[in-house]
């Protein structure tokens, strides 16, 4: 269960859905990765208490794991290494700006919109076979026959 979870079936998508789904990938990725980026630029700033703290857990914290969601796991997502468990922090961190920092509010959070719904269909359609999952799952896959 747990590796299906990690490897879906559409690691077997035809070359021209997965040639689509990698550019969205490199596309979305980059993009959110430039967020990432900014916030780690101004990390200092932005940990003081100038970063929304909608958890209650602290600007230091909340700042941290954007950063971690924004830029770290794209470069997974966009890779496709462990593509869905890169995902997962990426979909909670626009959910989380979406509905605590913009309260909700398509007018102010419409980027955050954009990304979450990219990114939820992004997860269920699967990273497609050019990604580092394809061989991983390859490998794993004969290991154990």
């Amino acid at each position: 269960m747990f590796y299906s979870f990690l490897f879906p079936k559409s690691l077997n998508r035809e070359k021209g859905e997965s040639l689509l789904l990698l550019g969205m990938r490199v596309v979305f990725g980059c993009l959110l990765m430039v967020h990432g980026f900014q916030k780690l630029g101004s990390y200092d700033t932005l940990a003081g208490g100038a970063f929304p703290d909608p958890l209650g857990i602290g600007s230091g914290v909340s700042v941290s794991l954007a950063i971690f969601g924004e830029l770290f796991c794209s470069i997974g997502f966009i890779t496709g290494f462990l593509y869905r468990l890169s995902m997962i922090p990426m979909i909670i961190t626009m959910l989380v700006a979406f509905v605590f920092v913009h309260k909700g509010n398509v007018f102010e959070g419409e980027l955050a919109v954009v990304y979450l719904v990219v990114f939820v269909f992004l997860y269920v359609i699967g990273p497609g076979r050019y990604s580092l999952d394809k061989p991983i799952a390859k490998f794993l896959k004969d290991r154990h026959k």
